[in-house]
């Protein structure tokens, strides 16, 4: 296993114990608003400062982009390793003690994702990815499924709930995906439905104004398990743009067919 991932790893279950304790009794846990429908607690800002301490350690000269504290370089200042993290993905979730969130990590050298962790508390599942070294579930190898057909296909995306100005080309094709596919999620934290991508609980993803937290694990694991990731007319663009379609080789082609019915036109 690659040095990266392993201190990747070490940081994840260290943010997981962070979250799994606090879990135990939310009446304690104090919530801000960072804006409509967008929370923040202290066990999101307290998770964040444990996985950068265990990161700055091992790696001090690598950049951070993470989702409370925003974007730092490391101590050189002009490193072209940037690990990229959200500390607790689905803090609403989280807030409800809707058991469905998790920790993501990811390493990018130049933009290109390098190593990815996403870790499920809850389960404690542990979702790694090494690019060309494939993908894993606590340590056992996984691939996306195999289904063929979107009739067949189960569907996560998860809807808007701070930026509106796409809602009605969004649930346009919500509309269309719920009669084509055999049913939709919406669990609530994007990682984490990436992951399931990427072994097969689900066969494909897609939701607009992600922020690069919430993907870049995410898609090195859907990539290493054999599927294809892409933004909303299937470049490579999403970490910039926020617009994300994943799933295994034949779903996400459909998937992107159907988006490019009822993109603004």
């Amino acid at each position: 296993m690659h040095p990266t991932l392993n201190i990747a790893i070490k940081a994840a279950r260290r943010a997981g114990q962070i979250i799994n304790r606090a879990s135990l009794d939310l009446g304690q846990v104090r919530v801000t608003t960072k804006q409509h429908s967008d929370y923040v607690t202290e066990v999101d800002r307290a998770a964040e400062a444990a996985i950068i301490e265990v990161l700055r350690d091992a790696y001090p000269k690598y950049a951070i982009l993470a989702e409370e504290s925003g974007a730092s370089t490391g101590s050189e200042g002009d490193s072209d390793y940037q690990w990229i993290i959200d500390p607790l993905d689905g803090t609403t979730n989280f807030i409800h003690g809707f058991p469905q969130y998790a920790v993501s990590i990811g390493l990018a050298l130049n933009g290109v994702m390098q190593q990815g962790v996403v870790y499920d508390p809850n389960r404690n599942e542990l979702f790694t990815a090494t690019k060309g070294g494939g993908a894993f579930l606590n340590d056992k190898r996984i691939r996306v499924g195999g289904r063929a057909k979107l009739s067949d296909a189960l569907i996560g995306t998860g809807f808007p709930y701070r930026v509106f100005d796409r809602v009605d080309e969004y649930l346009s094709i919500f509309k269309d995906l719920t009669q084509k596919t055999a049913g939709m999620r919406r669990p609530g934290a994007a990682s984490l439905d990436l992951a399931w991508v990427a072994c097969g609980r689900i066969d494909g993803f897609w939701e607009f104004g992600l922020s690069p937290w919430d993907m870049a694990a995410g898609s090195l694991l859907i990539t290493e398990a054999g599927g294809l990731t892409g933004d909303s007319k299937g470049e490579q663009d999403f970490l910039n743009n926020g617009d994300m379609v994943a799933g295994n080789p034949k779903i996400f082609g459909q998937l992107l067919q159907v988006i490019a019915q009822h993109q603004q036109r």
